[in-house]
């Protein structure tokens, strides 16, 4: 394999939906990765999936052919659930195969159902395990968990090198197949708040006047628990729920039916640019109710933000905040409903909580050394001192 003369590698991405793009968390992480090493010289390509944004038709762009001194390259993609992502993965990885490039790093477990095909042409390939995807519950039925697990199965025999964003996720690798992993967790980057401005004019919303969920409307975000914990706090405040469907417009159907009754939830919608940045920048509380996260980048956003936040006590939610942050127990509505009420009726501790969260959260998660570490492992395996 070919290096230039500087020492500058060549990379592709692959297993994400869209770059540029907010669609998820995976879109984020190849975003930030992607962008830092090209700004630092590396010649990197990425590999786009076909098909309509998780937003709806109308967030629909031509992406350009470059984007931050990164390449983008569009593959086939045959619509359908499951088989968008499947058939992406397939023929970004056949590029991948036929490509220059030294390292190519796979993202989500189910793209690595394709490594065999780079690894066919002795590509290094790197995984980054963005969470454990086939216990996903929009995965449980017909083949989907099945493909998922094969993909990660695939990534323990084939990979160079697995990263995973969680402790909880290191062990599991460790204790299931006996493989070690590498544990880099994602970044966030200090942005500055806005006033309520947009979000004003189009929901009445002022600082400090709603409770937000941000992320996709599925089910293992624990929306039902959120919805239902909500109706009975006793509070004018609103709650706003902003994020796409994803691939489960049957499940935003059955919360919309769920929350109907209640005039105080708002469903957004997805949301980009100057609104995104004013939710976040005036919520009262930032609400992630999850059953299963990956490392949840919305949290440490939230944090970055300067918010009081209340999760669920699940292990990557409270590895991520530590004690800076208020949480109850998974899934139990009646624990959150009892801490929504406690921050309704505790300004205090919500502007305490507000008041530290930014700098603990800025500190502990910086995107350049996910770049650093991330380009170790690269020239590790591109010099052969990897696994």
């Amino acid at each position: 394999m070919s290096r230039s003369d500087n020492g500058k590698l060549k990379i592709a991405m692959l297993g994400h939906k869209r770059m540029p793009s907010r669609e998820g968390g995976v879109e984020i992480v190849v975003e930030e990765l992607s962008v830092r090493m090209a700004e630092r010289g590396h010649s990197v390509v990425v590999y786009n999936r076909g098909g309509h944004h998780v937003g709806g038709k109308e967030y629909d762009k031509k992406p350009p052919k470059f984007y931050k001194g990164v390449r983008l390259k569009k593959v086939l993609t045959v619509r359908g659930k499951g088989i968008s992502a499947m058939t992406s993965s397939f023929f970004a990885a056949l590029k991948a195969a036929f490509s220059g490039a030294d390292i190519v790093h796979f993202h989500a477990e189910g793209s690595c159902a394709m490594l065999w095909l780079p690894k066919l042409f002795r590509k290094k390939c790197i995984v980054t395990v963005h969470g454990l995807d086939w216990q996903r519950e929009k995965w449980q039925s017909g083949l989907g968990s099945k493909y998922i697990k094969h993909g990660e199965e695939c990534a323990v025999r084939l990979a160079d090198e697995i990263i995973v964003l969680s402790k909880n996720v290191e062990q599991y690798f460790l204790t299931r197949y006996g493989r070690k992993t590498v544990y880099i967790p994602n970044g966030v980057n200090r942005p500055e708040t806005v006033p309520a401005e947009l979000i004003t004019e189009k929901y009445g919303l002022e600082r400090d006047s709603y409770y937000l969920f941000l992320g996709r409307l599925v089910p293992e975000k624990g929306l039902k628990y959120l919805i239902n914990a909500f109706k009975g706090v006793k509070t004018d405040k609103k709650l706003l729920i902003a994020g796409g469907a994803s691939d489960s417009s049957e499940f935003v159907d059955e919360i919309k039916a769920l929350a109907e009754d209640d005039g105080r939830i708002i469903f957004t919608g997805f949301v980009e640019g100057r609104a995104l940045h004013e939710l976040y920048s005036n919520a009262y509380v930032y609400v992630l109710p999850s059953d299963l996260e990956g490392m949840p980048l919305s949290l440490l956003e939230a944090m970055s933000y300067g918010n009081c936040c209340l999760t669920s006590d699940i292990p990557e939610c409270l590895e991520a905040v530590w004690n800076k942050a208020v949480s109850f127990r998974r899934s139990d509505e009646d624990d959150l409903r009892e801490k929504l009420q406690r921050l309704e009726d505790n300004p205090d501790e919500v502007a305490s909580y507000k008041a530290g969260a930014a700098d603990f959260i800025c500190g502990r998660f910086d995107w350049e050394h996910v770049v650093d570490r991330t380009l170790e492992i690269y020239y590790d395996h591109k010099k052969g001192r990897g696994k």
